[in-house]
């Protein structure tokens, strides 16, 4: 017995040690690169960490939020959605339709397009299983078929729709009452805080490795600190806004789920070795079509935000660069293009750094095409780091 119990915290540290120079470095890159991102637009330009802008840039982050997290789970098992951007624009302007031409209450339209937002994944992912067809013809074809049904549903309209109901257009431009806000805060900083000390407690208890005393400190007083900062930036100017707690408690749900559950260390083992995975008994072409479905449903939900945002629906919602960039913002946060690897919080950092660097460089004056080539440039860094990490693994295995 005793020597069972010696063998566990010298296997815990040792894979501590292995992770530690493997070449993934967690979120520490991306953070860095936002501190780098931040303090070269304030020097170019004092307005960008005004509570005014800031405050701007997370409702101009919270669609690519939501639509980055859909993305990250398609590529943790190793696939891709290329319709997620069409997905988001079809079911906003379902939403927009149900609400402005048929009254719908605004519960009924926003449920009805999540709904087909999961109906749409559970299509397409059906087809990816049953066929066996690589997840990238299938949802290009998806993009191509619900761009084509986008511009149908709004030909009778001039190619756009405006939103009247208050209460999808508040989403976005409504904002939390001061005492309301703190008291949040307040709740996110202590559960964060309580997570770290009840984590280190069942770690001891268990007889794993733990961090040092000092390194757990430091982390429950960044995790105290940031979200009273965030705080007294947004008070200063409008107040939390609801976008943002609606993008939070979706965050905060898909790092529970992917952390801390039987379902979210199936994702992750079917995305390292999928027939590995199969012979251990987990269900790969369920658990496929599961996340494709929540990935379309996610995409939905972004529609509606951006829907909110922009007070109607058109014919280029969910256009343009929205997928591409979800994607490059998951790979930016650690997404690994090859599955298996990839965090939450990484995924939300990634779309932060495309937003920043796009509010940015609009604040300096420069054109649309400039942050397309920005963006370009950073996902083509990433991917390269990401590269790396995967050959530096390889070397440490052998």
């Amino acid at each position: 017995m005793s020597t069972e119990v010696s063998i566990a915290p010298s296997a815990a540290r040792s894979r501590a040690r292995l992770t530690r120079f493997s070449g993934d470095l967690g979120p520490w890159p991306v953070l860095v690169g936002l501190v780098c991102i931040a303090v070269g637009f304030q020097a170019a330009n004092s307005a960008f960490l005004t509570p005014r802008n800031l405050s701007n840039l997370i409702l101009q982050t919270g669609t690519l939020v939501v639509l980055t997290l859909g993305i990250m789970l398609v590529l943790l098992i190793g696939e891709i959605d290329l319709s997620i951007g069409a997905v988001s624009g079809v079911t906003a302007c379902v939403m927009g339709i149900m609400s402005a031409l048929h009254g719908w209450p605004a519960w009924a339209a926003i449920a009805l397009a999540i709904a087909l937002g999961a109906l749409i994944g559970l299509v397409q992912s059906s087809w990816i299983v049953a066929f066996k067809a690589p997840s990238f013809i299938v949802t290009l074809a998806g993009m191509l078929v619900w761009q084509g049904a986008q511009l149908i549903l709004l030909s009778d309209q001039n190619g756009q729709l405006r939103i009247e109901d208050s209460v999808i257009t508040s989403i976005a431009s409504n904002y939390l009452p001061r005492p309301v806000g703190w008291t949040l805060t307040m709740l996110v900083a202590l559960a964060g805080a309580g997570w770290v000390v009840v984590r280190r407690y069942l770690s001891q208890r268990a007889g794993y490795g733990t961090n040092s005393l000092a390194a757990d400190l430091g982390r429950v007083l960044a995790i105290v600190a940031a979200p009273i900062v965030v705080m007294l930036v947004l008070d200063s100017y409008l107040g939390v806004p609801y976008m943002l707690v609606a993008v939070l408690a979706v965050t905060v749900t898909l790092a529970v789920v992917t952390g801390f559950t039987v379902f979210g260390r199936h994702i992750y083992a079917v995305g390292g070795n999928a027939e590995a995975a199969r012979r251990t008994g987990v269900r790969v072409g369920s658990l496929r079509i599961t996340v494709f479905v929540i990935a379309s449903a996610l995409a939905a939900f972004a529609g509606i935000l951006e829907a909110s945002r922009g007070f109607a629906v058109s014919v280029n919602s969910g256009g343009g660069n929205a997928a591409l960039n979800a994607i490059a913002a998951a790979v930016i946060g650690g997404t690994s293009l090859f599955g298996g690897r990839g965090r939450v919080v990484g995924a939300l950092l990634g779309a932060l750094v495309i937003s920043s660097v796009q509010n940015g460089l609009a604040l300096i004056g420069q054109t649309a095409a400039t942050q397309i080539i920005a963006t370009g440039l950073i996902l083509l860094a990433a991917v390269t780091l990401d590269m790396s990490a995967r050959r530096k693994n390889k070397g440490t295995r052998t």
